[in-house]
This record gives C-alpha cells, structure tokens and sequence, in this order.
C-alpha cells in the first residue's frame, strides 16, 4: 500500500478516494444518458431547435452512448474498487435519483445534456489513469 501511495504521489497524480471518483463519474454519466433518452423520446414538437435537426439528434444519440458507456465504466470502477453493493447501490438507486430530483429539475434536460456531457468526456480519462 506505501509503495502504491509513493508512486502516485511520485508521477504527480493526486490521490483521490475511489468513492469520490465513482460518485462523480457515475452522476454525470447517469445524467447524460438520461437526459439524452428524455430528448430522444420527445415529440418533434417539443423537442429544443437544436433537437430538431438531424444532425442535432444523432449529436444527441451519441453524446447518450458515450455517456452509457461511461456509466458501464463507472460502474465497473464502483465494483472493483469499493463494496459490491454500495456500486449497485448507486448504479440502480442514487443515480437515477439525483438526476430526477435535482439535475433535472434545476436545467431540464437539454441543458443538463449539454452542461454533464463535456463532464463525461473528462471522466473517461480519469477513470482511466485511477484504474
């Protein structure tokens, strides 16, 4: 374990709790993937200008699979790096949670979309080097 924390600390890579990374990871994952679902189901009549192109909705659809993909990623780091069931936990229930009650509620879903998505993009690095 000394060893570990002094290679970290060595390449300059702040040390991090493993929580923290697959609470924050995961939030901005399961936001993104959510509300790009939400967008994808919403009348042409409702949907925003920008959803209303073709290129805006497959813009849309990517930036949701990312985003799922993320959230399998995330999920992944939860399970090998804490308690299974605080990962599933959190994957089922927290989530989806915080997403509806807050993210959602205080942005609507197409600037959530837009304000969790450069989120995700920078996630999947940091996933990636805490692995």
């Amino acid at each position: 374990m000394r060893s570990d924390l002094l290679l970290l600390w060595s390449t300059g890579v702040p040390i991090i709790d493993p929580l923290i990374i697959f609470l924050v990871t995961g939030v901005v994952s399961m936001s993104a993937a959510l509300s790009a679902g939400a967008l994808n189901k919403l009348s042409e009549e409702e949907k925003p200008p920008f959803a209303s192109t073709r290129n805006g909705m497959v813009t849309i659809v990517m930036l949701g699979n990312l985003a799922a993909l993320t959230l399998v990623f995330s999920a992944a780091y939860g399970f090998i790096n804490l308690e299974w069931w605080i990962a599933l936990l959190c994957v089922f229930i927290s989530f989806p949670v915080v997403h509806v009650i807050v993210i959602q509620q205080m942005f609507g879903e197409f600037k959530a979309l837009m304000l969790t998505s450069p989120l995700v993009i920078l996630s999947i690095p940091v996933l990636y080097l805490y692995w």
